[in-house]
This record gives C-alpha cells, structure tokens and sequence, in this order.
C-alpha cells in the first residue's frame, strides 16, 4: 500500500512539474515579443504625441483630434483591426462637460482590437486616456507622462501582440486597445464607454488601465527607480492579483508598490482614472500608476523629462501580464472583497 501511495506521488509530481514547465515555456515565447518594446520606440511616439502640435489634446478640441488621427492610422499601418462593430476606429459620443461650464462637445474614443482565436468573445480591455488639459492663452499643457506615457506604452504593447499573432502565437482571447477620451473632465469617456459597450460588459474579463508611469514620485520613501504603484489587483480578484504578483516574478521583476491600493487612501487614486468606470461594474482591474510629481497638470510636463528605460520596463510588465490573462485556460475568477462600513 506503501509503495502505491508513492507511485501516486510520484506520477503527480512528475505530471505538475511538467505543467510548470510548459507555462515557463510559454512564457519565454512571451519574453521574445515583449522585449520588442523599446524605449527608443516609446521616446519616438511621445515626442510627437506630447509635442506643441498636439496642443494639449483637449477633449473635443483640434489638438485632441490630431491625437486621434495619430493613434487610427498607427493602428491602420501595423495592421490591427477596427475596434468598433460598425468597422470604425472611433466611438464617437456628445459629451456635456459641466468642468468650467464648457457644454456640450462632440469627441470621440479610439478603439482597435486583436481577436481572441479560441475565446474571441471573452475580453481583455487595455486603456489609457487621450486627453489633456489642453492650453491657456499661449501655454501648452504637453502631457507627456499624463498620459502621454499611457497613451504610447498602449501602442508599444498593440505592436508586440500583432508581431506575436504574426508569428502564429495570437492570444486566446481577444484584446481591445481602448484610447478613452475625456479623462480630465471626469473619467467621461470610459463613463461613457462602460453605459455603451461595443462588446458586452459581461464578457470582459479584465482591465488593465495605465495612466502616467514615466516619472518617479519625489514622494516614494524607497530609493530604487525599478518600481509601479498597483492599485485594484486584489479588490474584485485574488486570482487577478496573484498573477500579477506571478507575472512580475517571472519576467521584470521590479517592485510592485501597494501605497496608494487602499480605497480608503486620502489620495483616492482608485477613483481617479478610468479604470473606476470598469470596476465600478464588477469587472477586475489593475491601475498601473507611478505617482504625481512637481509637473503634474503643468505646462512642465514634457517629454524631455519621461524614464525611458523605466517606461520600457513597465511597458513590458503590462504586456506580460496581458498576454498571461489572454492565454490562460480559466478567464480571471471574480471574487470582490466586501465594502468597508464606514463607523
């Protein structure tokens, strides 16, 4: 009996290990993609994206309109598919921006997306915002790291996937790259995204939002450069965070800083960017965030002053991460943490 128990033992062992193995594997496959992420190429696209000629990306304005022409025909040159049904890269929406008594303004979303080969309709939705605050009188507000940073680091991964299905190794599910517009007037493009879905909210397995992860809080006690703020992993999904965690051990390897995952934290981060719009309706999420700075909302905020290497860094993590949530058999298990009752 003894000796059956051991055979037993054995043939587990033998058959986890090759399991293991065969993730590893697959992970090295996602490594050759990734490391075609490039801070030459990141520092490229937010020269021009964060340039004067942009005009601050204002929601609704001219320069926010050249930044959506800029991200369709990247889109179109790379070879990566309309992201809405109608066969358009636009949602386009009428948005009544109360901020500044600003009205009524005609904007749009920029969607483009790589169709899943096994799970087409189950979706992995990545997002970064446009928009900027635009200008004041002759001033330019530039946003490079908010979010210009983002906006490109989307790009990058865009690019990574579709030289992937190239090569024969597309993802299991289908990846929306969703370029949300009107962030700075109030999350109203993801808002309006979330009350409009092009694919059903039930069947969107995550969201990974980036929102400004060029620079490095002057505020962070700790020293090293190598970090991200996460915010939400573990909020709707253990098993969310627990890849993540699994994720980053594999691959980067910086540190995941948790400072700010507090929903409770003075700062309110997790209510700040886009990604609220999802989470909001029960779909986990990841806030990749890498703090505000002495630029923030400031015409300072120029692509001169971005980490590339640490943009590329994070850049690579997100598209690891992405590709694992695409790729795995079991989509994401939802498990939301209960709210806190405030006393």
């Amino acid at each position: 009996m003894k000796n059956i128990i051991i055979y037993i033992l054995l043939i587990f062992l033998s058959h986890n290990s090759f399991a293991f193995q065969k993730l590893f594997q697959t992970d090295e496959k996602a490594k050759k993609f990734g490391k075609t992420i490039t801070e030459k190429d990141l520092k490229k696209h937010l020269f021009i994206y964060a340039s004067d000629e942009f005009e601050g990306r204002d929601t609704g304005a001219r320069g926010q309109k050249m930044a959506v022409n800029y991200l369709v025909n990247f889109y179109k040159e790379i070879g990566i598919k309309a992201g809405n049904t109608n066969g358009s890269y636009v949602q386009e929406m009428t948005l009544d921006i109360r901020r500044d008594n600003v009205g009524q303004v005609e904007t749009e979303n920029v969607l483009a997306i790589i169709e899943g080969n096994e799970k087409p309709n189950e979706f992995v939705i990545l997002t970064a915002h446009l928009d900027h605050v635009g200008k004041k009188g002759d001033v330019i507000y530039n946003g490079a790291d908010d979010d210009g940073s983002g906006t490109v680091a989307l790009l990058e991964i865009a690019e990574a996937f579709k030289k992937a299905v190239e090569k024969g190794r597309g993802p299991k599910r289908s990846i929306l790259f969703l370029h949300v517009t009107g962030e700075e007037k109030g999350l109203l493009g993801s808002k309006y995204y979330s009350e409009n879905p092009i694919y059903p909210l039930e069947n969107t397995v995550v969201n990974l939002n980036v929102d400004m992860i060029g620079r490095i809080d002057p505020t962070r006690e700790k020293k090293n450069r190598e970090y991200v703020y996460i915010i939400g992993s573990d909020h709707d999904s253990q098993d969310l965070h627990n890849l993540s965690e699994q994720t980053n051990a594999e691959t980067i390897n910086i540190e995941l800083d948790y400072r700010f995952n507090d929903t409770d934290d003075p700062n309110r981060f997790y209510y700040r960017s886009d990604h609220y719009n999802f989470a909001k309706n029960g779909i986990p999420i990841i806030f990749y965030f890498t703090g505000t700075h002495e630029d923030y909302h400031q015409p300072t905020d120029t692509p001169d002053k971005i980490e590339y290497d640490l943009l590329e860094l994070r850049t690579q993590l997100i598209f690891y991460t992405a590709w694992n949530i695409a790729n795995r058999d079991k989509r994401i298990i939802v498990d939301p943490k209960p709210e806190k009752k405030s006393l």
